[in-house]
């Protein structure tokens, strides 16, 4: 539907970026309907973690749809900007741990939806890069603040500045790619990651997630303030009780949150 599907598996919800006729390249009505793909799964205490992966072989996404942007106006362009915003700024701010599940193409919007994951699981046939400038453009899903803090100032500004494609390996040792596995098994060990996360108490990943998300690049003693405001959530919640019985009473825990 509107180039987004929405999977579910118990406690992980899969959002599968699912236009692969156009190399799952983000057009108005796909950016609108990822948008509010992410708000219902945002919504859903249920789900636990979330995967974000993309249908057909040659690409987890490769941008905005050009094409359909070169028959815009520059009045259109604009219009369009919030509609793209709202769908980069739902996969970034999702609750749930996010795992992206990355096989060949993740250019431009791509390579900045992998980005606003938590963890990026990547199979030998992606390739990254941040292409914008070459077209004329800046990258605007977040591709210059989320490489800055993932990769560093150096990196990230010869990602950015030169444009060029990073293969898996190299996406891996600057620290682009969490995980590497052979090609076609990007899903797998990305839902087996997420099944790994919904096993565990969703009120302690939950405010883990913030405090790593909110601690990023502040003082270390405002990021100590937001990891006791973690521990606290965690501590005075139901969880936490729950937790501790199943680990004395030697049984797996049935979460009450």
């Amino acid at each position: 539907m509107d180039g987004v599907t929405l999977r579910r598996d118990g406690h992980v919800a899969e959002i599968v970026l699912d236009r692969p006729e156009a190399l799952n390249a983000l057009s108005t009505a796909m950016a609108r309907r990822l948008a509010d793909v992410c708000a219902e799964v945002a919504a859903d205490a249920s789900a636990r973690a979330v995967v974000l992966s993309a249908a057909g072989e040659k690409a987890f996404c490769v941008g905005a749809d050009l094409k359909e942007r070169n028959a815009m106006t520059d009045e259109e362009i604009m219009a369009q900007r919030p509609v793209f915003r709202a769908a980069f700024g739902g996969v970034l701010n999702l609750p749930q741990p996010v795992v992206a599940a990355v096989h060949g193409y993740a250019l431009g919007g791509g390579c900045e939806f992998a980005l606003s994951a938590d963890l990026i699981v990547a199979d030998e046939t992606a390739v990254f890069g941040l292409p914008e400038v070459a077209v004329g453009l800046v990258p605007g899903g977040g591709g210059t603040q989320l490489a800055l803090r993932r990769l560093g100032p150096g990196k990230a500004a010869d990602l950015v500045f030169t444009g060029r494609r990073l293969d898996a390996a190299e996406a891996r040792d600057i620290g682009l790619a969490d995980r590497v596995v052979p090609a076609g098994a990007a899903r797998d060990e990305a839902l087996a990651i997420a099944a790994a996360i919904a096993r565990n108490s969703p009120v302690a990943v939950r405010a883990a997630k913030r405090a790593l998300r909110l601690g990023n690049g502040v003082p270390l003693d405002a990021g100590l303030d937001l990891e006791e405001n973690a521990w606290r959530t965690a501590v005075l919640s139901p969880d936490r009780r729950e937790g501790i019985a199943a680990f004395n009473e030697k049984r797996k825990p049935v979460w009450p949150s």
